[in-house]
């Protein structure tokens, strides 16, 4: 039997490798865009199938060779024709690459183009993970009545707070994307780029040089995308800006974000989607906004959520198929793949997937568990005792074990050498009478503070396994003061609501929960300084800060976690080998 048919996927069969030269290839059809630039694209025909449907893929990463089946070549044999283009400065493509930066204006002007084709038949779809899966959303709401499918991986509409997870700069993705895309034009920039890219940004990352100067060290000469980012720092939400400080927010005066953040547009977007993602993706909080403000316009699209990370290979022929299944249904008629319930979750640590009508799942609950003294964590009340205390250190940030990653796996990982340093407080439940299965969205509500005005909190959830090995469920942090509330009381105590990442898994009987609190992620994420520059920066000074967590009765600090009722009708159980993590 064939992997692909083990796995937990619509009932397709996916084509036998010979079935796949049973086609006909167009190379580097020219599309001209409104400033004259030409873009190239490959359109791959399927023999013997008049009218077929188009699906629409524009990708920066290359149209040829092993690209070839990650842009959907296995499409083909069912009766597609596929559209592949390069986007501006890429692969043939004329302009430069500026990233994201004119993917709805390129793409829509493809749109325009195909349509006029002679071999184009009325209808198309959009596919692709990641920056495809963007492209794709940079045209949704504006595609017209011929778009009538959209089936997407590992993406969202909005790349902006991903780059500044809740305020603070991701350091390793964007240093480690961005040597990427910058070196892939040279020669075997393909293959040699992907293979290095975030040994060299971890290097850079952890060299102690300012940020403003880590693209010329990981890459050797200044990269505009980096230099762009730390420029233009600030997730959505937050307010104006104040100049480009640290404690800015919004997007930054000159509209950098305006045409690169397509979320505010999902709710007009009709065309059916399918979105799949993986809980240790770093896309995935937004993947799911964009979800949920499918749902709050009245559409009904399907969500797949499996074990995966970003670069996860497990994930490439889930997507595939439930991809093969959306674009029968909703481009050819034909809906007999497709699942009863729309929404598919893998709960890891119970091995198993779940099938629920809605995300959260419905009947899932809300409970509090407090962060008690002496390092307890449970669901009885907050305690009266003093507050917990640690110092960070920007200069010797506190490292990230684990979480998730662009680039290399985001495997769970052990992190007790992490819970032995000073400035990690691990806050532990006693041992758990019967498996607690948490599914949904994870929250911590803190009354914390610092010496410091400017200053992060990251907040990471862990299981403790009998043996003692305590591995990150989901993780997330804050940046403050800009996201913060007003301090409570007179003391300077401030409440804060800290997001960590969504997560489906089982706590089982016998183990133990545990909950971090730090202020740093380094080099996921890059340190707090403590002095309130500005990211582009060219200062060294760095400053410590004394941080407090509250517990008592009037500071009822606790990780919220949403627990589901098991429902037998809804779990089935995972092939081997699917549990990797």
């Amino acid at each position: 039997m064939a992997l692909w048919d083990r796995l937990p996927s619509p009932p397709i069969r996916l084509p036998h490798p010979r079935v796949l030269s049973r086609y006909t290839v167009e190379r580097d059809l020219p599309a001209t865009m409104p400033d004259g630039v030409t873009l190239l694209a490959d359109r791959y025909v399927p023999a013997g199938v008049e009218r077929p449907p188009t699906i629409l893929v524009r990708t920066p990463y290359g149209r040829r060779g092993p690209a070839a089946l990650a842009n959907g070549l296995l499409f083909v044999p069912f009766g597609f024709q596929l559209v592949v283009q390069s986007t501006r400065g890429t692969s043939g493509s004329g302009g430069e690459f500026d990233p994201l930066g004119h993917e709805r204006e390129d793409g829509l002007a493809t749109v325009a183009w195909m349509k006029r084709q002679p071999w184009f038949h009325g209808t198309f779809g959009t596919f692709g993970p990641s920056y495809l899966g963007y492209a794709a959303w940079a045209i949704a709401a504006e595609a017209g009545p011929a778009l009538k499918a959209m089936s997407l991986q590992i993406t969202a509409s909005s790349f902006r707070d991903a780059a500044y997870v809740g305020g603070s700069f991701a350091l390793e993705s964007a240093l480690t994307w961005t040597d990427l895309t910058h070196r892939q034009q040279r020669p075997f920039g393909m293959i040699t780029a992907p293979l290095t890219a975030r040994r060299r940004a971890l290097r850079a990352a952890r060299s102690g040089r300012p940020l403003a100067e880590l693209d010329v060290l990981a890459g050797g000469e200044p990269m505009r995308f980096y230099q762009d980012l730390l420029a233009n720092h600030g997730p959505a939400g937050h307010g104006p800006p104040e100049g480009l400080a640290l404690d800015g927010g919004g997007a930054a005066p000159n509209g950098y974000w305006d045409r690169r953040d397509f979320s505010g547009t999902v709710g007009q977007v009709a065309a059916p989607a399918s979105l799949l993602g993986g809980w240790y993706d770093v896309f995935l909080p937004w993947e799911i906004k964009d979800y949920l403000a499918l749902r709050a316009a009245g559409q009904a699209p399907y969500l797949t959520i499996g074990p995966w990370w970003h670069t996860d290979a497990r994930h490439g022929l889930p997507g595939i198929r439930e991809s093969l299944a959306w674009f029968r249904a909703h481009l050819q008629g034909d809906p007999s793949g497709l699942r009863r319930d729309p929404v598919r979750l893998y709960v890891t640590g119970a091995r198993e997937w779940r099938h629920y009508r809605d995300w959260p799942p419905p009947g899932t609950r809300q409970a509090r568990w407090h962060l008690h003294a002496a390092d307890g964590l449970g669901e009885d009340g907050p305690q009266d005792h003093p507050p917990s205390t640690y110092t960070f250190d920007p200069a010797r940030p506190t490292p990230a074990l684990g979480g998730p990653t662009l680039l290399g796996s985001s495997r769970p990982v052990d992190n007790r050498p992490l819970e032995r340093r000073p400035d990690v407080l691990a806050f532990t439940s006693p041992a758990l009478g019967d498996d607690l299965d948490v599914i949904g969205p994870v929250g911590a509500d803190l009354f914390v503070r610092s010496d410091r005005e400017h200053t992060d909190f990251i907040v990471r959830l862990c299981d403790v396994a009998p043996d003692g090995t305590s591995r990150n469920v989901c993780e997330g942090g804050l940046r403050l003061p800009a996201a913060a509330e007003k301090p409570v009381g007179t003391a300077g105590v401030r409440r804060i609501a800290v997001d960590l990442w969504p997560t489906g898994h089982r706590f089982a009987r016998g183990h133990r929960i545990r909950v971090h609190v730090t202020s740093g992620a380094h080099p996921k994420v890059a340190a707090n300084p403590g002095t309130g520059e500005p990211l582009a920066t060219t200062e060294t000074r760095m400053v410590k800060a004394r941080q407090e967590v509250f517990h008592d009765p009037d500071h009822p600090s606790a990780i919220i976690l949403p627990i589901a009722e098991r429902s037998p009708e809804a779990a089935m159980p995972a092939p081997p080998g699917e549990d990797a993590v």
